[in-house]
């Protein structure tokens, strides 16, 4: 073996004991998340929006939701391998947009860490969506995210998010609704479609791409979805 093969497999395997020394320790440190409702509940509190349990079935945002933030959340385990490189990538690099954190890890995020950045706060939110995604279902973690998050324009939630953009209970969103609305996660108030109506288009356009990239719309689908009238309020 050449000696920089051999540096370069050194320093590998380096890394990769950091990393597995940093997640043991992340473990140990990081609290249980057997409160998560509650820290909703006081999260929807503080901003006056309502109770997360009396969320109906968010079928269409939800879809849309997996297929462009984590479209392996249903088979993974709170942590997608690749995605997880990549952010802690981002965030040494100061890339931010390496991103890759699962739905998950985004819920931890928001309820356990919000506000915090950095190598530290990337870990315990690696290790939080291992511990979330073993503590309650797929279904759960969807409606506590979709319950949790800031949608724009002073919503949070999906409840508040629905009713005040198009005066609708989630469940009644139309494709064309729950693509857009799906799609504000990313960057709330840039793509305030109130404020900022061509750029949550464009958003649009990316999120229903990801739904027929994963099978859940047809190209034509898609296209009348885009075309739709949203019926926003305004």
């Amino acid at each position: 073996m050449r000696p920089a093969a051999g540096r370069l497999l050194l320093a590998g395997a380096v890394v990769v004991l950091v990393w597995v020394a940093g997640l043991a320790a992340a473990w140990v440190l990081t609290p249980q998340v057997g409160d998560m409702d509650g820290r909703i509940a006081a999260r929807l509190g503080a901003h006056g929006a309502g109770d997360p349990h009396s969320l109906p079935n968010p079928d269409r945002v939800g879809q849309a939701l997996v297929a462009t933030e984590d479209s392996r959340f249903f088979s993974h385990h709170g942590v997608d391998p690749q995605g997880a490189l990549r952010g802690l990538i981002g965030t040494v690099t100061g890339n931010e947009l390496a991103g890759g954190a699962t739905l998950d890890q985004q819920l931890a995020k928001v309820v356990y860490t919000p506000g915090r950045d950095g190598l530290a706060a990337k870990l315990e939110q690696i290790v939080l969506g291992v511990k979330i995604d073993h503590a309650y279902s797929k279904w759960e973690i969807l409606q506590a995210y979709l319950a949790s998050v800031y949608f724009g324009h002073g919503y949070f939630g999906l409840d508040a998010a629905a009713r005040g953009y198009f005066g609708l209970a989630p469940a009644e969103l139309d494709w064309a609704q729950a693509s857009l609305v799906a799609g504000l996660v990313q960057a709330p108030s840039a793509y305030d479609p109130v404020l900022h109506l061509g750029l949550a288009k464009q958003r649009q356009r990316q999120v229903l791409d990801r739904l027929v990239a994963t099978g859940v719309l047809t190209v034509t689908q898609a296209q009348t979805a885009y075309a739709a009238p949203l019926g926003l309020i305004r």
